[in-house]
């Protein structure tokens, strides 16, 4: 296999990487941190990332005193003898060679594994072709390879991420405002839809997922409601919008003292808070919210005396929590709407929840904890009556569940209060993970990141921020130097448990060639349908509820 050589191996270490001095015909313009390249040695290919570039020269008065002006003809003589660059590389992965005349059955053959040893001097550094690519990260085929991107400096050559490694872990995506998150989130959910590797519930909480969205570029972008049809279920909190499928509503009888702790900011909660919500749901039981909230003064006054609660602090609780009374929350709510949306989910279908004008945190934060809670409950109880019964038949399907601003779940104080911290560190246990949006990974608990199972990031500007991303992780270095070197817009790095090696990538373009390759390679989930195309089991919802 011809590959474009770029310099040999001069020197190095196994923990800092490799040195190595390029050819003199190597144009260093046109290499870039983060780059995916190959070293030759004699027993192992390996794949590796150019994690620095620096200039060098033979003669320390040349750069003491620089000649001016020099000609092309001049800086070229110059360049490789007087004057070279040198670049700085870390081995990620090494894979055996075999010769041209030796016949290995593919099935046999040893893929790349992780790094015990280093090349010799001289060994050679190439660029990586598009069979590199395929033998590290896997081809789009229609299985549950996913191609996300192409690398940076080599358009047309697909980079995939593995749907199946994607929803054994929760995961996350990052990147600072305007970096293309919520775009980047819709290819990932759309090649998890398309490839039937799990269900999704998505908490979309600025209406970004479900319908079409303008691109920042002025052009309409289909959502995935459009782009799935049937296989998509849209629930909304707002009755004065015609988007969804249905509507949920909650009851005050379904908030617990875990859902008020988590909105402690959004109503600006006393240290005291705790103390009084455990004593509240001892004495009242589980209509505890609306018979405190129903209480007038002389009756919280009698209940303080009786329980021994401050009678200030239980009233400042009272006028803070009557900011629950939405249109959408009543005083006593069955759980049936939220468990329609696990059958839903229980038939391979994707459900979507919007939250229409009601965006505040407080709304998003409040409803979300609550369904999520729920809809884990019940995936808790069929995992064990799985495992009880050892019948593939009850075996639940993986579900992925999509927050958006993650670090008001997952910030150190309330990371071990909500349902959502929960499934972080059980990682996969009852088949539940989550897929984490936020610009501010630096506000997410380090416990939870460390989880974190695969990372997708955008440019991050604050350093806080770019120390998150990098918790848990090996080299640490070379993944910065990549993370550090990236555009504002369509360029991500990305790291973890579904990539074997961390790639720097051009995001694909969400357009009309995407939508018409994952509907060619769509997996369709075991559900039957009409001669319209229609799903039955929506029709007989549609019909007997």
């Amino acid at each position: 296999m011809q590959r474009n050589r770029l310099g040999v191996v001069t020197g190095g270490t196994f923990n800092a990487g490799l040195t190595v001095r390029l050819d003199p015909g190597i144009n260093v313009e046109a290499l870039r941190i983060g780059t995916f390249c190959v070293v030759e040695g004699e027993a192992y290919r390996y794949f590796s990332l150019i994690q620095d570039l620096q200039l060098h020269a033979t003669d320390p008065g040349l750069m003491a005193s620089p000649p001016r002006d020099l000609s092309p003809f001049l800086r070229r003589t110059l360049a490789g003898t007087s004057t070279y660059a040198v670049a700085e590389v870390k081995p990620m992965l090494m894979m055996p060679k075999y010769g041209d005349t030796e016949i290995v059955d593919p099935a046999m053959a040893e893929g790349p594994k992780a790094v015990r040893t280093i090349p010799m001097h001289f060994a050679e550094l190439a660029e990586a072709t598009s069979f590199d690519f395929a033998d590290v990260f896997g081809e789009d085929d229609g299985g549950s390879y996913f191609a996300l991107g192409s690398p940076l400096a080599m358009d047309g050559l697909d980079v995939c991420v593995d749907l199946r490694r994607i929803v054994e872990r929760s995961n996350g995506v990052f990147g600072s405002t305007g970096t293309g998150k919520s775009f980047l989130t819709r290819l990932l959910l759309s090649g998890i839809i398309a490839r039937n590797a799990a269900v999704n519930l998505i908490f979309d909480m600025h209406g970004e997922y479900a319908f079409s969205v303008q691109s920042e570029a002025g052009t309409w972008v289909k959502g995935l409601k459009e782009l799935f049809g049937s296989k998509v279920r849209v629930y909304g909190l707002d009755t004065k919008t015609k988007g969804p499928d249905s509507h949920l509503v909650i009851g005050l009888n379904q908030i617990e003292p875990a859902d008020i702790l988590l909105l402690s900011d959004e109503l600006n909660l006393s240290p005291t808070t705790e103390t009084n919500l455990i004593i509240l749901s001892r004495a009242l039981g589980d209509e505890w919210l609306r018979t405190f909230l129903a209480m007038e003064p002389v009756a919280l006054q009698t209940f303080c005396e009786e329980r021994g609660a401050h009678l200030g602090s239980l009233e400042a609780l009272q006028r803070k929590l009557v900011k629950l009374r939405q249109p959408y929350v009543l005083e006593s709510v069955s759980f049936n709407v939220i468990d329609e949306m696990l059958q839903y989910l229980e038939r391979g279908k994707h459900v979507i929840f919007q939250f229409g004008r009601f965006s505040r945190p407080l709304d998003y934060m409040l409803v979300a904890n609550i369904v999520t809670r729920r809809i884990r409950e019940k995936y808790r109880e069929r995992v064990e009556g799985w495992q009880a019964s050892h019948n593939e038949a009850d075996r639940p399907k993986p579900l992925v569940i999509t927050i958006e601003e993650a670090h008001k779940f997952l910030n150190p104080e309330m990371a071990r209060q909500t349902i959502f911290g929960t499934i972080a560190r059980e990682l996969r246990k009852y088949f539940v993970t989550l897929l984490i949006v936020d610009q501010r990974p630096s506000g997410i608990d380090p416990e939870v990141l460390s989880q974190i199972g695969t990372r997708i990031s955008g440019k991050l500007t604050d350093e806080r921020d770019l120390e998150a991303v990098l918790t848990g992780v090996g080299n640490r270095n070379a993944i910065r130097a990549g993370l550090a070197s990236l555009d504002t817009r369509n360029e991500i790095m990305i790291f973890g448990h579904a990539v074997r090696m961390p790639m720097q990538l051009r995001t694909r373009r969400y357009d009309e060639a995407f939508y018409q390759a994952v509907s060619d390679r769509s997996v369709p989930p075991a559900t039957a349908t009409t001669a319209g195309g229609h799903s039955l089991d929506d029709l007989v919802s549609d019909l007997w509820g």
